[in-house]
């Protein structure tokens, strides 16, 4: 076992009831500085992830900082409202008492982050340990490292170590860490390697979030508006390269709109990125060559068994770059079929009835976000009815998660455990039940042994009646 994560975990347990007691003030003025530190990095960041895989300093802002500050402007207006007890009411059978949810922290947190959103993802999870009042410990990416140094330089120069500290390491300091006892783990990461965390945190009884991926179907009806879906499909899917764990994974489109479509689709992928998408300042690349190589690997087993490419396909390996690409006539046979893709590889398939779309969708693993474009509410509603996922977005993409007040979270294979705003601050907390007797007299005083006729009569009036 490492000593020196050893060493934090006892900091952080020894400080957990400091932390658990701390005000609402106190968590907002930590808030506060994490807010004014990562402002002040901003361009740290930009830097480092531009470093580690090119990503336009714009797309940084958009996707990396925004979503941070707003989370952490959210908790400070809102913390003192989710931390109140909630009272709930009381069955007339306990007449002269009163209950309660208090909020309490879960303890001590481990926090394991990804290499897509790196920001992102590290740093709203740990706005809701905080806002929660938990100690945390942060184990980031090692495939993005320089956005992993710039999140331990952050964290150092607003946390106590005892309050929240970073690791920084790999699959060997992921495996000690969760040799330790945790009261709580979020990871966020692939279903794979989610299955193993989850074995971890059962030999301690941890409890567990867990924000998976897989494949995000988005369905294109007949009647919609094609213009505006074609440019929101293939904007959420080439942004950050297609590495989005939410990224519309492949397309339903009806077969008799599907040629203007695919007409649409390659005039936005031009809008956005050029003609020539290699040189396009606005697109970053794949994360690193074993990730290039898996997603060639995908595009050529794809084509082996009959897909077809209508659009891009060019690669470049010693750029980790691939261009925009749409294939079709994909076979079931085909790894793309069912892996999740996670790159800038789009199949689209076609359907003539929407029960066809939902059969096809329900065959595979619940996925973390179904996407649908359609003016038609029938269509709509028997697709949200008959279909499940994490989140849903109706004419557009991803946006679902940018809504603090929506939970933001996965079903089965693609997850478990909410997110974001009040989701994610009790998530992070334990919802203690309180029962207060304020009343000398409690009605169940008159059911206590010995038993006899007239009690038993009265557990008949209160079985009947109430």
């Amino acid at each position: 076992m490492n000593k020196k994560l050893e060493t934090l975990h006892k900091q952080l347990v020894a400080n957990q009831k400091k932390i658990n007691n701390s005000s609402r003030n106190e968590r907002i003025k930590k808030l506060k500085i994490l807010k004014k530190n990562i402002l002040e990095y901003t361009d740290e960041i930009k830097l480092a992830l531009k470093k580690d895989f090119k990503k336009n300093p714009t797309e940084v802002d958009l996707t990396e900082i925004f979503p941070v500050i707003s989370e952490i402007n959210h908790t400070i207006n809102n913390l003192g409202k989710w931390m109140k007890n909630q009272y709930v009411k009381t069955p007339i059978t306990l007449i002269g008492s009163k209950s309660y949810i208090k909020y309490e922290a879960k303890g001590v947190v481990l926090i394991i982050t990804p290499w897509n959103f790196p920001i992102n993802l590290t740093f709203i999870s740990l706005i809701n340990a905080i806002s929660a009042g938990n100690s945390v410990l942060i184990k980031p990416s090692e495939i993005t490292s320089e956005s992993s140094l710039i999140i331990k330089k952050i964290i150092e120069n607003t946390f106590n170590e005892n309050e929240v500290s970073v690791v920084l390491g790999g699959v060997k300091v992921a495996q000690d860490l969760l040799k330790l006892k945790f009261n709580h783990i979020l990871f966020i990461g692939s279903p794979t390697i989610g299955k193993k965390v989850m074995e971890a945190a059962s030999k301690h009884l941890s409890s567990l979030t867990l924000e998976l991926g897989g494949k995000s179907p988005t369905i294109i009806d007949k009647n919609c508006n094609l213009k505006s879906a074609s440019k929101r499909v293939i904007w959420a899917k080439l942004i950050n390269n297609g590495q989005v764990c939410i990224a519309p994974d492949y397309v339903l489109v009806h077969k008799d709109i599907k040629e203007k479509f695919v007409e649409y689709l390659i005039r936005n992928i031009k809008n956005l990125y050029t003609k020539d998408s290699f040189n396009s300042p606005s697109y970053c690349r794949i994360v690193n060559n074993h990730h290039f190589k898996r997603l060639k690997s995908l595009l050529e087993n794809a084509e082996k068994n009959g897909s077809k490419i209508i659009y891009g396909g060019k690669l470049n390996s010693k750029d980790n770059f691939i261009e925009p690409t749409i294939i079709e006539n994909v076979s079931s046979n085909s790894n793309i079929y069912n892996e999740e893709i996670f790159g800038p590889i789009l199949p689209l398939f076609t359907y003539e009835k929407i029960e066809d779309v939902i059969s096809l969708i329900n065959e595979k693993e619940k996925p973390l976000a179904l996407y649908i474009f359609s003016r038609n509410n029938r269509n709509i509603n028997k697709i949200l009815d008959e279909t499940s996922s994490g989140g849903v977005c109706i004419n557009h993409n991803t946006l679902h998660y940018s809504n603090y007040n929506l939970p933001f979270g996965g079903i089965n294979n693609s997850g478990f455990g909410r997110c974001h705003g009040e989701y994610g601050f009790k998530e992070l907390s334990n919802k203690k039940s309180v029962f207060k007797q304020f009343s000398f007299f409690s009605p169940t005083d008159l059911l206590t042994p010995p038993y006899n006729s007239f009690k038993q009569k009265l557990i008949d009036l209160i079985i009947r009646y109430f």
